[in-house]
């Protein structure tokens, strides 16, 4: 069984129906990307997810638990973690506080000191700037730090919203290089990202989505080298 499966999911803003069908699934240790035009409905789909969006019908079974009617705040704890599109780091609050915070579910101090330090250790940036404050970091430090506060809270899985978004190459290769070390790790990762050919170079399977519906699916391997997905979204 999938660790998550969406199921027929349609969600509507209004009368707009922004994501019309759409069913995947998600198995555990896998990275999927979720890639797609601008538009698509690609961040649409992680904010129903994480119950930021309640969708018109649908299913959204996780580890055997349908979660439309679990409320947002709730979801973490059952092991999912969204790092949201934009960073939405606490602009005033120090490094160390912002992971702090994202520890907020957990009660055991050894639990949180030994997932900090894992933080750490992926990200040896956020140790050297721990008591800086939030706003003064640079875009892709403040992107380390979304990430690494995510995974303060021991997730299963982590929903990952245009990680490259606004970073230099070197940054981006650092960010995926990491995203690539955390599913070694043994998390799942569901990536949403509009650099196809970078999510499709770390991912095991694929889903395309073109105005809200699924087009495309299969192996990143294959993805990559359809002629239909080069033209379109590989710029080749």
């Amino acid at each position: 069984m999938a660790m998550l499966q969406i199921e027929d999911l349609q969600v509507y803003y209004g009368v707009i129906n922004a994501i019309k069908g759409v069913s995947f699934e998600v198995n555990k240790g896998e990275v999927i990307a979720l890639i797609g035009a601008n538009g698509a409905g690609k961040t649409t789909i992680l904010h129903t997810i994480t119950g930021l969006v309640a969708p018109k019908s649908g299913k959204i079974i996780f580890e055997g638990r349908d979660l439309v009617k679990v409320p947002a705040h709730k979801i973490i704890s059952l092991g999912l973690s969204h790092v949201p599109e934009g960073r939405r780091v606490f602009q005033q609050l120090t490094v160390y506080e912002n992971l702090q915070l994202g520890a907020f579910i957990l009660k055991d101090q050894k639990q949180i000191n030994k997932n900090l330090e894992y933080v750490y250790e992926h990200f040896p940036r956020l140790k050297e700037r721990k008591n800086q404050v939030a706003g003064t970091l640079s875009g892709g430090e403040q992107q380390m730090l979304a990430m690494g506060r995510a995974l303060m809270s021991n997730p299963s899985i982590l929903l990952m919203d245009e990680p490259s978004m606004g970073l230099s190459p070197l940054l981006v290769n650092e960010i995926f290089r990491i995203i690539k070390e955390v599913s070694s790790d043994g998390t799942t990762v569901l990536l949403v990202e509009q650099n196809a050919k970078k999510a499709l170079s770390i991912a095991d399977r694929a889903y395309v989505l073109e105005t809200g519906k699924i087009s495309l699916e299969g192996r990143a391997t294959d993805l990559i080298n359809d002629e239909k997905v080069k033209k379109a979204y590989l710029g080749e």
